[in-house]
């Protein structure tokens, strides 16, 4: 793959991006005059203005709030005679939705993104979290790449089509919803059941996907097809209590940290999908020799392979070793309330991030199997709310315009990716919905330094945020045009 890029060559890549540039802003048939494409770089104080005012709005998650972003996103849209409706469960956790219409020949396309912040420790920022601060080519702000750049790229999409007048085949709608950072009971939940008439669509867009830079340079773009489901275990030791000058074999807190620690060292089995698959493959063919045959390596039917690759990534790129099986991580140890009282009961809690197509009950006697102590309790502490459904499609129009446009402005290949963490698409792919997750172009090197999704000075460059609007709109546009 990276072979046939440089194989292209920059004029016949230049070519290319012309003829396709120019295509794009060619009236459909019969459309008279239509302009199609606005002037970005006029466009980009607005893009700005907007990302900035969202930023400001202290929509932490908890208490939410987020009616705050969707009366901001009302007034914008209601300036531009673009229709839309808030629903909400809670009058302070509302959601919105805009709908632009087309002629109805094909099913709508939704484009979502949520309104919530999660959770800051305002001491370790350097700028205030929701300041909004330009610095160094960077605007810094709790919510920058999670998620209020899709936000905003879904607004200026719906404003550019509204203000070009350009023609469509089907309805674009735009939903701006609560609730995501851990209360999709307000969003999400809430819009699918009782609301879905407002948001039902062919295809959806929302967070998930990106654009990997590597010093500076764009490498490659990723495509959410699908996703982990998120599902707490807890484990709840049983002892007998007693006083801390006598030491017994059944303290709760020796069994739990046992327990803890067998669970810790497991590694589930190595389990790949249609995405999965693809996405090792392709990442692969444009990788370092080097690094490329660990990808190819984990893909070996043999064990021993297999496993070598498996131990390479734990230690270097644990994020891939996630996306290969279902993860435990043990996140909360809690037990006791006197240094000299043994407590009778100690509980950790796991983070466990299940392949799509696991078997909850399977997996949950699995965990038993490894904690291997009857004093130990293993058990899922609620019910959970994300359902797993189908992958989208990767022969699919979106994945196609998707991967066009991710060569034409970032000249980059795409890769279908499988995330390790949730997004609210869950609940729209069980209803059939075909939803890819998109983003803007972010340095690998900013996670490790801080400056990722939710850290404590999570950036976003300020030319990437504009070229991840134009992205944006050109995708939809493609998507949804009359022709």
């Amino acid at each position: 793959m990276r072979a046939g890029l440089q194989g292209l060559g920059l004029r016949a890549w230049g070519i290319a991006y012309l003829a396709a540039t120019l295509s794009a802003q060619a009236p459909p048939p019969g459309s008279g005059s239509v302009r199609l494409q606005p002037d970005w770089t006029a466009v980009e104080p607005e893009i700005l203005r907007h990302y900035q005012a969202v930023l400001r709005l202290d929509t932490t998650n908890p208490p939410g709030n987020e009616h705050l972003a969707v009366e901001y996103l009302k007034q914008v849209l209601d300036a531009e005679g673009i229709p839309s409706q808030i629903f909400a469960l809670d009058p302070n956790r509302s959601n919105l939705v805009a709908r632009l219409k087309g002629t109805g020949r094909k099913r709508p396309l939704l484009i979502m993104g949520h309104t919530d912040d999660v959770t800051v420790d305002a001491s370790k920022w350097k700028f205030p979290p929701f300041s909004a601060t330009r610095d160094g080519g960077y605007v810094y702000a709790r919510g920058a790449i999670d998620d209020k750049d899709n936000l905003t790229a879904g607004l200026m999409t719906l404003v550019m089509l509204k203000r070009l007048k350009v023609p469509l085949d089907r309805d674009v709608i735009f939903l701006a919803e609560s609730g995501e950072e851990g209360n999709s009971n307000f969003g999400i939940q809430f819009m699918v059941a009782q609301h879905f008439d407002q948001i039902d669509a062919e295809y959806c867009f929302a967070e998930g996907g990106g654009v990997t830079r590597i010093g500076g340079e764009a490498r490659f773009a990723t495509v959410q097809a699908t996703e982990k489901i998120p599902r707490g275990i807890e484990l709840v030791a049983h002892g007998i209590s007693g006083h801390g000058s006598i030491p017994l074999k059944s303290n709760a807190i020796v069994h739990l940290a046992a327990a803890v620690a067998r669970v810790g060292d497991w590694r589930p089995d190595i389990r790949f999908n249609e995405t999965t698959g693809s996405y090792f493959r392709g990442l692969a063919a444009i990788s370092p020799p080097d690094v490329a045959a660990h990808y190819r390596d984990v893909l070996s039917a043999d064990p021993k392979v297999r496993a070598a690759a498996d131990d390479w990534l734990v230690e270097h790129e644990p994020q891939h070793a996630s996306m290969l099986r279902t993860s435990v991580s043990p996140n909360i140890f809690a037990g006791g309330y006197r240094s000299n009282v043994i407590p009778s009961e100690a509980k950790a809690t796991l983070d466990v991030r299940m392949l799509p197509d696991e078997d909850p009950a399977r997996f949950l006697e699995q965990v038993t199997h490894v904690v291997n102590d009857p004093a130990v309790d293993v058990r899922f502490p609620s019910q959970n709310t994300r359902p797993p459904g189908a992958a989208a499609r990767l022969d699919s129009e979106p994945f196609k315009a998707i991967d066009a446009a991710n060569k034409r402005m970032y000249n980059v290949p795409t890769l279908p990716t499988m995330s390790t963490f949730a997004t609210d698409m869950a609940q729209l792919r069980a209803k059939g919905m075909q939803c890819y997750g998109i983003g803007p172009a972010v340095d690998l090197e900013d996670g490790p330094k801080g400056f990722g999704m939710h850290s404590d000075q999570e950036r976003l460059l300020e030319s990437e945020l504009y070229r991840f609007v134009r992205f944006n709109y050109e995708v939809v546009l493609d998507l949804a045009r009359a022709r």
